[in-house]
């Protein structure tokens, strides 16, 4: 059995499976080991080959699930994707496919991976460093999965040349205002950056949100699938939720938002029906038959 560790890197792991293609070696006699959870006996080196190297054909959809897969953290992650790739090289392609029990569980891994990345675009919290001299904002963010490599260029793409930070506890991003640089572990100097703003309030954002939540369409089960408890504590507004929750339990749904709008001044609007009985007899009549009153 051969123990091989690729740094939790797909493009590291992706040369030691062509190595190990090139060379015949089965996915029953290739174990990777994780960087969390480490082997019995240690990861050792490919041994080199002399051998002509044969022609290995690869379908690009299947290198493409492999990398997406890859981001999916779990232990033994990188053992799967090698079955599936000597599987498909030997003439197995239903391997890739959702048919097959492992092709079923690397699209089940790709859609994972792919719905963390969702979370991290939605529920990351920037926050602005007005006296920081290199950076513009940073955020702090604990996604499940390893998906902040390959999604932080949406950030980017948004917020042209303002420099930004995000870190995570494995890993981090910092965008100069022109280019992204990425580092795994995350430095220690830019972890404390972001953890110092972690969870820091944001009074208009606050504001914001507890006036745009409903309590009259609250659905808990709904909510909590769509924003998973896990992100609360990392959000401005997360310390508000189970306080709104609560008001919601308390019967708040019939008076959506009344608290709120009780003590503003505004302009009562009286209906037509009023209107017609304050302006005599003759014009409740037409307002009955349904003849639009005018407003004088």
């Amino acid at each position: 059995m051969r123990v091989l560790c690729c740094e939790d890197d797909f493009e590291r792991w992706r040369d030691q499976a062509r190595d190990l293609l090139i060379q015949g070696v089965p996915a029953h006699a290739v174990v990777w080991e994780d960087e969390s959870n480490p082997q019995l006996f240690a990861a050792e080196p490919l041994s080199a080959y002399s051998l002509p190297a044969p022609t290995l054909r690869v379908p690009a959809a299947l290198l493409a699930a492999l990398k997406s897969a890859s981001r999916y953290r779990t232990a033994g992650r990188w053992n799967l994707l090698y079955r599936i790739l000597w599987r498909v090289v030997k003439g197995e392609c239903q391997a890739m496919l959702a048919g097959d029990p492992d092709g079923s569980e690397l699209q089940r891994r790709i859609k994972a991976a792919s719905r963390e990345a969702h979370h991290l675009h939605a529920f990351l919290r920037f926050h602005p460093l007005p006296a920081d001299p290199d950076l513009d904002y940073v955020a702090w963010h604990e996604p499940a999965h390893d998906i902040l490599a390959s999604t932080s260029m949406h950030f980017a793409e948004r917020l042209g040349r303002q420099r930004w930070l995000i870190a995570t506890p494995r890993d981090a991003v910092w965008y100069d205002g022109q280019q992204l640089h990425y580092r795994q572990p995350c430095p220690p100097d830019w972890r404390a950056r972001a953890e110092a703003v972690r969870g820091k309030d944001d009074a208009l954002w606050e504001t914001y949100y507890a006036s745009t939540f409903n309590p009259a369409r609250l659905n808990r089960k709904v909510m909590q699938g769509h924003m998973p408890r896990r992100f609360w504590a990392g959000l401005t507004e997360g310390k508000l939720i189970p306080v709104l929750l609560s008001m919601a339990r308390a019967g708040s749904q019939k008076d959506g938002q009344a608290d709120g709008v009780t003590g503003k001044p505004g302009k009562v609007i009286r209906l037509a029906s009023d209107k017609a009985v304050a302006s005599g007899p003759a014009t409740a009549q037409m307002a009955d038959k349904g003849v639009p009153v005018r407003d004088s």
